[in-house]
């Protein structure tokens, strides 16, 4: 017979796991989650624990989230927007706040772009013809 009383509701561990972390993925800015130290890192890469998000449930609603953000985005604005999109997001789907919340960044994600070569900063390159010379029409 189940605990389960017909005014509850039961939600996993996993459902709450994938709210946040949808929640904070689709934060702009986030690019990502860190582990928080080699344990975090080698749990997550055997599929044992969710890397850069630690939850506990009992007694109360606790998260801490270990992130990656874009370089060039002031921290504290994408801070309080991964913290507005991931309380609302809890509160909306399990119906219970969150108690707390710690957001780390442990890290700014760089986007290498590859660097321009001699020929494209003369405008040599993507003319068209070898040489780099334009077609005459």
């Amino acid at each position: 017979m189940s605990d389960a009383r017909p005014d509850r509701v039961l939600v996993t561990r996993q459902a709450i796991l994938d709210v946040i972390r949808a929640a904070a993925l689709g934060s702009y800015g986030v690019t990502g989650f860190a582990p928080s130290g080699l344990r975090s890192a080698v749990l997550a890469r055997l599929g044992l624990a969710e890397a850069g998000i630690r939850l506990s449930r009992l007694p109360r609603l606790e998260v801490d989230l270990d992130l990656e953000i874009a370089a060039g985005l002031p921290v504290a604005e994408v801070g309080r927007q991964v913290e507005s999109a991931v309380r609302y997001a809890v509160r909306r789907a399990v119906g219970r706040d969150l108690d707390r919340l710690t957001i780390h960044v442990r890290g700014l994600r760089v986007d290498r772009a590859p660097r321009p070569t001699a020929r494209a900063a003369r405008g040599e390159e993507g003319s068209g013809r070898p040489g780099g010379h334009p077609e005459r029409t």
